[in-house]
């Protein structure tokens, strides 16, 4: 039997799914696909429609992060009133799916995939297409009887140079995905309890293949996605300046002479202790950002021990000082409304963000959201006062803070709703149903 892909393409998660493409030519699945890309909810409905004339089978792929689900979830409902057949599956991955599987399945999704999503998707599309048994997939939870989110055990891992970090076949170019996972397991992120709470990092010489593919299709900027740049090499929280600078003068020797290398910057961050004059000078030899992106949070001592961020306020203060003199101007992360911030606190993160904006940097802002996955899921965000509203508005009226902390308050909101009407439980396992029970057609 063949299928066809219909990837429901959005500019927000367009990285996950050249990861999937990569996988799928990396190492080819036995049964014939094909692969469209929607960017609409009707342009999915006439894709899948396309797919039913072509192919005996349609597997939809989406992924979204937490504050999307809701709005998904109603997209999803509009895409089955055009096109309701039993040939299609629709699959839900990325960190929502993988922190709480049973809303994914009550919302619609016929399979909710769980953790790092190559190797699943390769043996997902043999088992749709072989009509096997999805239990006998890893890394997938699909419905019982009784409507209850089974597991199908977890998903393999591999390296990441297994994989490539986008797709030749269809030029889906972006970020370098250069390390997956993080140590540090502050409380508030999903990354490290989604990939856990090491680092894998791509070698090298992988990278470099990378490089070259993006020059030879013309393009001349590259970038990474990485949860702390400067941890390049390292299983430790002291970073490794000189596989940092092999990476950079790799990437730099594969470019042509006006090609650039954005690193440290947007999609990824540097640790505030993480700055250090050594550090900031090495990149000045190799990268073309004027910018670096600092993580911050807050600047009270006392929500940086509550979240397990791992560094205190002071070296904040410090970083952006080396980052100003050595050249970059500084984005600094700010956190509001941690779960137990208090008067006190919020007027200390406010000075900090405020010196911040004194030595030259910008305040990044954000609300606190109880993300699903990780260990404030649970938890209660604090008020974000009007008086802190006002420095936000003063600071931004100045050049000096941007955001969407107004979004995110609302998202919040849902957020927390949402965790109150599904409490945590413990997963469920079995090892029956085929595809079609997944999506309804039989039942299981």
């Amino acid at each position: 039997m063949s299928v066809a892909v219909v990837l429901r393409y959005r500019k927000a998660v367009t990285y996950g799914h050249h990861a999937l493409l990569g996988a799928l030519e990396a190492e080819p699945p036995q049964t014939p696909f094909t692969v469209a890309f929607a960017t609409s909810p009707e342009a999915t409905a006439a894709e899948i429609t396309a797919g039913l004339r072509t192919a005996d089978r349609v597997l939809v792929l989406w992924s979204f992060y937490s504050p999307d689900a809701a709005a998904l979830a109603v997209e999803l409902a509009t895409i089955r009133a055009l096109v309701d057949d039993a040939r299609v599956l629709h699959v839900a991955g990325g960190v929502h799916a993988t922190a709480e599987p049973q809303q994914v399945l009550d919302a619609g999704w016929d399979v909710a995939a769980i953790g790092e999503g190559e190797t699943t998707v390769i043996r997902l599309l043999d088992a749709v297409g072989t009509d096997a048994p999805l239990t006998g997939v890893r890394g997938l939870a699909v419905r019982d009887a009784d409507g209850v989110a089974v597991r199908t055990g977890p998903a393999i891992t591999r390296e990441l140079d297994a994989f490539g970090s986008f797709s030749l076949r269809y030029s889906k170019f972006g970020p370098i995905e250069l390390t997956r996972g993080c140590i540090y397991a502050c409380r508030f992120c999903q990354t490290p309890f989604m990939f856990s709470a090491r680092f894998r990092h791509r070698s090298v010489e992988n990278v470099r293949w990378h490089v070259k593919a993006m020059v030879d299709a013309g393009m001349k900027d590259v970038r990474f996605t990485t949860p702390t740049s400067l941890s390049y090499g390292t299983q430790t929280e002291e970073p490794d300046l000189d596989a940092v600078e092999e990476l950079l003068g790799t990437v730099r020797a594969e470019l042509p002479p006006h090609g650039r290398v954005f690193f440290g910057s947007f999609p990824s961050e540097v640790r505030p202790e993480h700055v250090t004059p050594d550090a900031m000078r090495m990149l000045r030899k190799y990268v073309s950002n004027d910018n670096i992106i600092i993580g911050a949070q807050s600047g009270s001592d006392r929500m940086l021990a509550a979240s397990r961020r791992g560094h205190g306020a002071e070296p904040v203060l410090d970083a952006v000082r080396i980052a100003a003199e050595a050249g970059f101007r500084p984005n600094v992360d700010f956190l509001f409304g941690m779960p137990g911030e208090d008067a006190a606190d919020a007027e200390a993160s406010l000075r900090l963000a405020e010196a911040v904006a004194d030595l030259g940097g910008r305040v990044h802002a954000h609300t606190f959201m109880p993300l699903p996955g990780t260990p404030w899921r649970d938890a209660e965000p604090a008020f974000v006062a009007a008086e802190t509203i006002t420095t936000f508005d003063r600071l931004a009226a100045r050049g000096a803070l941007y955001g969407h902390w107004r979004r995110q308050a609302e998202h919040a909101e849902r957020l927390a709703e949402a965790a109150k009407a599904y409490p945590r439980r413990a997963p469920r396992r079995r090892t029956t149903p085929t595809w079609r029970d997944a999506g309804g057609g039989e039942g299981i």
